[in-house]
């Protein structure tokens, strides 16, 4: 049995005795019972997400426009320890299921998205107003919406045949791509950095478009769960799974487009 590329999707989510007929974030709401998973209601509750993302994200501009840069350096530390939190969560799930049944909780999802929220918005406040990258926040802010509508209509179009050996494929490429993450990590440690593909050089350039490709790749991988999952009548609660897959998808790729700007900007 295969597993999507995003780790937060896979085949297995489909099966319905994974799950309690009513988990304990509906429990009492007789009006969610027995209803299956909805584009509409992967929409709204993606809207609601997207919208905590960004509105933490924008409390850290606030903060450091209006002069008060104590607290949102504080609230930027909240969201770095959180994610690193998550992190681990999430790279643990490449290896174990045990954390899949948090992916669906609302809870973790709408503070998955507001602890990325005041880490970005900390990281593009400093880029901008330290760093010297004038306007890059709102262009990767601007790619990364023309790669997901992109991607949305090349998926709707059948142009890209998500299938088995496609996920196998892309899965593969991306635990690959993770594993070079976590060696830059632990390499950064020690005050060593992997050369080249951190640099601005066509090499490290190019790394950046393979990395948003794949983030590219596993939108349609996304885009596959979520209609397989409302055909098969998967559980209501696999919404919020959908939504968190579309969030970590979206975040990696907007983080690698600013990566991407970076570089190109020293370039200049």
């Amino acid at each position: 049995m295969y597993r999507s590329s995003n780790i937060a999707l896979s085949e297995s989510t489909f099966q319905k005795s994974s799950y309690p007929d009513k988990p304990w974030w509906e429990a009492g709401n007789t009006s969610v019972q027995n209803l299956g998973m909805t584009i509409e209601g992967v929409a709204e509750k993606g809207a609601v997400t997207f919208l905590l993302f960004i509105t933490s994200g924008m409390t850290i501009w606030g903060l450091g426009l209006t002069g008060q840069p104590e607290v949102a350096i504080t609230l930027f530390f909240v969201g770095f320890v959180l994610n690193a939190i998550f992190s681990i969560i999430l790279f643990l799930s490449w290896f174990t299921s045990s954390f899949q049944g948090l992916f669906a909780n609302p809870v973790f999802v709408l503070a998955y998205s507001t602890s990325q929220g005041l880490l970005i918005g900390g990281m593009t406040y400093a880029l901008e107003h330290f760093g010297g990258y004038q306007g890059i926040t709102i262009q990767a802010f601007l790619i990364t919406g023309m790669i997901f509508g992109a991607m949305l209509g090349v998926y709707r179009s059948g142009l890209i045949n998500v299938n088995h050996n496609f996920r196998i494929a892309l899965y593969s490429a991306v635990f690959g791509i993770m594993m070079v993450y976590l060696l830059s990590f632990i390499l950064l440690l020690f005050g060593v950095s992997i050369p080249l593909i951190h640099g601005s050089g066509p090499i490290g350039i190019t790394f950046s478009l393979l990395v948003i490709a794949l983030g590219a790749g596993m939108l349609a991988s996304d885009f596959d769960f979520i209609e397989r999952g409302v055909e098969s009548g998967a559980p209501k609660e696999l919404e919020w799974r959908a939504v968190f897959g579309l969030t970590v998808t979206l975040i990696w790729i907007y983080l690698e487009v600013l990566r991407l700007l970076i570089k190109l900007q020293h370039r200049r």
